[in-house]
């Protein structure tokens, strides 16, 4: 495999879909999660990651966006159900890309549409 991606997600409150999400990430290989302003029990977290995915990833805890910084050359990718979003059985991905999450209930913050390479 070439290039690398890692995944992570923005705003999570509850630890125990952000460890079945660390897990998944570890399954499929990604290179590192990472969370954005989360505020999880992280005692939930190792309890629903199975997988004992942080003794394999590097895991990065921002506490808000401006913390947040990609690699060079690394594009961002907001994985949301939006009208204008890509569908992924036909999206190209990158070769060095960061996919990000948002809160169920909310978007992608606006910052990322901004700057994000890809949706």
């Amino acid at each position: 495999m070439r290039g690398y991606f890692s995944i992570g997600v923005e705003d999570i409150s509850k630890g125990f879909n952000l460890g079945n999400l660390v897990r998944t990430a570890h399954a499929f290989g990604a290179s590192s999660f990472f969370t954005i302003n989360a505020s999880v029990s992280y005692a939930e977290v190792k309890s629903s990651d199975t997988s004992h995915a942080d003794i394999h990833l590097p895991f990065y805890a921002y506490k808000n966006l401006e913390e947040f910084k990609l690699p060079k050359e690394c594009a961002l990718v907001g994985v949301e159900l939006l009208e204008e979003a890509s569908d992924l059985p036909s999206f190209r991905h990158p070769m060095r890309a960061a996919y990000v999450l948002g809160a169920r209930k909310i978007e992608v913050t606006l910052a990322y549409k901004q700057n994000r390479s890809h949706h």
